[in-house]
């Protein structure tokens, strides 16, 4: 097989997987799709997908990689990227004591959805390792000016399918109907979660910055 397909093939697995791995962007997509609307939904899955777009354009020109082992600045965005997730987590936390979630993310909620959304997937530090990482890996030493471009498209599809796919299910009448039963209960949970892994990525990040 031509180097520059493997290589296409190697980098759209390995992002699958990491994107279907549990992290605050699979928490961000499901609990929107199940406390507001289908749609507000598949606009998270797209501010994902533009979020993948921007790691995958910023990877195949190595500014991933440098990122990564640029030191001091990949933790003071792995610090800053967690007090943002903190702050998301916070404000799912605050949104379980309202009446009703759906009702108060009308009018304007799919500009904020999309703009959450992408915000925190360029706040995960995970995203930004995994991406400098695997391109870094997997890219070959002179890759062809077609697999520069086919890279960030097929990455972005890979993203947008995988949280459509989040999205959907969540979306479900099944699902739904639980979300209602239990929606203050779930919408903290999903708050902790999100804070959590905030809470972790930053503390890391200042425990790395100070030793």
């Amino acid at each position: 097989m031509n180097a520059d397909v493997l290589s296409l093939l190697t980098i759209a697995g390995a992002i699958a997987i990491g994107a279907m791995s549990p992290g605050p962007s699979f928490v961000m997509v499901a609990q929107t799709a199940l406390s507001t609307t289908p749609r507000n939904g598949r606009v998270a899955a797209a501010g994902m997908g533009c979020g993948g777009l921007i790691f995958a354009t910023a990877a195949t020109t190595g500014l991933g990689a440098a990122l990564i082992y640029a030191g001091p600045l990949f933790l003071a965005l792995k610090i800053a990227g967690g007090i943002y997730l903190i702050y998301l987590g916070i404000r799912l936390w605050r949104s379980a004591n309202r009446e009703s979630t759906t009702l108060q993310m009308q009018g304007d909620a799919t500009r904020r959805t999309f703009v959450t959304a992408l915000l925190t997937q360029l706040s995960n530090p995970k995203a930004i390792v995994v991406y400098g990482s695997v391109f870094a890996t997997a890219l070959p030493l002179h890759p062809a000016s077609w697999l520069l471009i086919a890279l960030p498209i097929t990455v972005t599809a890979v993203e947008v399918c995988w949280y459509l796919i989040v999205a959907t299910v969540m979306s479900r009448p099944g699902p739904r109907r639980a979300y209602l039963r239990g929606a203050k209960s779930i919408d903290r949970l999903a708050g902790a979660a999100m804070g959590g892994l905030g809470a972790f990525f930053a503390i890391d990040g200042v425990r790395r910055a100070i030793q």
